[in-house]
């Protein structure tokens, strides 16, 4: 069980301003391109506008963090982004349009809980062989869905083929657990690699290597239940490490000793995520430089407080 899952696929952080959003992830040392938004029309024959939400991804060689932030009914949109396109079939256009607010709601519940990291996407190089395991296990989720998202490559944004699914919880509505959003992704072709441009951080991270969950002490043993049901299971005692999926749980008493002066916003909730660095001292000399608060918890590890990121903690560890 779990043997299916290769790690993180993405993080989604959720903001209430983009610019604001990219601005920060610049100052804290991360290569941020234009953001892109979808445009379809509301109805078969209208106008085609901006609809949902906008994004950007920071991105690495197999991964990325995303910056997700919702467009507002007047459809005013972030500087720089891009539009996206989307061309359906008329037949098509209702269930999209849906299924497009569904994901726009949930955003903004969200939200309302805290500005932060509510999605935790694991890969996998075989999603219907997930779908099929979770639903023999009991697991509810919306099944297999097929979409393509804007990627930058050397020649222009691509859009990439991918297929997803998300986990839903019975009691709330779909595509939402206690914590956010979680769910599983396959790439259908190879990351495009050739663009040098957005691989290259300041900072010099090489990659996003783990998410941290907080808990009510009460609820771990859940907790442990439900993911060893999604990722495998878990090592460890008091702090679980579901390493198929590079996911980290922690309870809220010993949150501070993982992360010193960090309070979760709510509980359940993502608290922080990690990237790989190239040069630690090189990457704290530059974040220092930009007066970016930092904390050392290790030889080999430091993070930015939730309250200078934006509602996450991020966590740079040495790279091995």
């Amino acid at each position: 069980m779990g043997d299916d899952v290769t790690g993180l696929h993405h993080v989604g952080h959720l903001v209430q301003d983009l610019d604001q959003a990219m601005e920060r992830y610049r100052r804290l040392g991360f290569t941020v391109p234009a953001p892109a938004c979808p445009v379809l029309p509301p109805v078969a024959g209208g106008r085609p506008e901006p609809f949902g939400v906008a994004n950007t991804h920071v991105y690495f060689p197999g991964n990325f963090v995303e910056l997700v932030a919702v467009i507002d009914d007047a459809g005013r949109l972030p500087g720089q982004a891009r539009p996206i396109p989307l061309l359906v079939p008329d037949d098509k256009l209702p269930a999209l349009t849906a299924a497009i607010r569904a994901t726009a709601a949930n955003i903004t519940f969200f939200l309302r809980r805290f500005q932060g990291v509510h999605i935790m996407i694991a890969n996998t190089p075989d999603i219907d062989g997930v779908a099929a395991r979770l639903t023999a296990g009991g697991v509810g989720h919306g099944g297999v869905h097929a979409v393509q998202r804007p990627v930058e490559t050397a020649t222009g944004t691509r859009m990439e083929p991918a297929r997803y699914l998300e986990i839903s919880d019975p009691d709330l509505p779909p595509g939402r657990v206690p914590e956010g959003r979680i769910g599983f992704a396959e790439n259908t072709t190879a990351e495009p690699l050739d663009d040098r441009r957005h691989l290259d951080h300041p900072n010099g991270a090489t990659g996003l290597v783990e998410c941290v969950l907080c808990v009510a002490d009460p609820a771990l043993p859940e907790l442990e239940r439900r993911y060893g049901t999604y990722f495998g299971q878990a090592r460890g005692g008091e702090v679980l490490r579901f390493d198929q999926a590079n996911v980290t749980v922690v309870p809220a008493s010993a949150l501070a000793d993982l992360l010193p002066g960090e309070r979760p916003a709510a509980l359940p909730a993502f608290v922080a995520y990690t990237v790989s660095v190239r040069d630690l001292a090189a990457t704290e000399r530059l974040l220092r430089g930009n007066d970016v608060p930092v904390t050392r918890t290790g030889p080999g590890r430091l993070f930015v407080p939730a309250a200078a990121a934006l509602g996450t903690a991020i966590i740079f560890r040495q790279d091995d």
